[in-house]
């Protein structure tokens, strides 16, 4: 299975990258419409599009406003929104709110199942995640490969959402900041560089990504990665437009 990593930054786009957006094209799957939503056209080849939501924040929902273009010249049986009913309620009150956004996007919206079906036999579920407002995780798996995706949450070995991740093959985790900056992550409800590396090592994943990375960062390595893979070997920086394999 591959995933493309859209977008990989935190809260604003920036010369680094835009902002959460991942894709599963050979399922037509996205997970979170953050600014790099408007990269999902070129790789669209599915009948179906299924965008699953962790929260409403608008680095993470902003790109359902790209829909239009997003979708033309596809023939496309449906595209359908999942999301919390929270989640759900404020993008159709406010984000696509008249005033705001009068051309409603060509989508269907759905509040999350506990487990939704996949195409090739998958199944994603979710978990919730300690965030400000709110948020939820997602895992995905196939019969023969499985990933998880994590983000706006401040990481802790101990944290509930542990258990969920145990054994996937793949493992994407923000980290908006290096340990320097443990307390801010704490402060505004993201994750610092050696506590996400610790999830990792405690839910015994096979590879760890990185994202959700600091806008304002400038740093090549921004996150102290020799920190992380001192804990978990397996870890890698997340970058836009990153290919993976699992």
């Amino acid at each position: 299975m591959k995933l493309v990593l859209l977008g990989t930054t935190g809260y604003h786009p920036s010369q680094r990258g835009h902002t959460a957006c991942l894709m599963l094209p050979e399922v037509g799957i996205v997970l979170d419409a953050g600014t790099a939503m408007f990269r999902v056209h070129e790789r669209l080849c599915t009948p179906q599009l299924d965008i699953f939501l962790t929260h409403a924040h608008l680095d993470h929902v902003v790109g359902l406003t790209y829909l239009q273009n997003v979708v033309r010249d596809k023939q496309l049986e449906r595209v359908t929104v999942h999301a919390s009913p929270k989640a759900l309620g404020a993008i159709q009150e406010h984000l696509l709110a008249e005033a705001l956004f009068p051309a409603q996007p060509p989508c269907e919206f759905r509040a999350l199942a506990e487990t939704v079906p996949l195409a090739q036999s998958g199944r994603l579920s979710w978990f919730r995640l300690e965030h400000p407002g709110g948020a939820v995780g997602f895992r995905l798996d196939w019969p023969d490969c499985s990933m998880a995706y994590v983000t706006d949450t401040t990481a802790s070995a101990a944290a509930p959402y542990v258990e969920a991740l145990r054994g996937v093959d793949l493992l994407v985790h923000e980290c908006n900041y290096p340990d320097a900056k443990a307390e801010l992550a704490q402060r505004w409800g993201h994750s610092a560089t050696s506590a996400v590396a610790e999830v990792a090592r405690q839910a015994s994943v096979g590879r760890l990504v990185l994202t959700h990375l600091d806008p304002t960062a400038g740093e090549e390595d921004p996150l102290g990665l020799e920190a992380a893979r001192r804990i978990f070997p397996s870890t890698t920086l997340g970058h836009d437009l990153l290919e993976l394999e699992f």
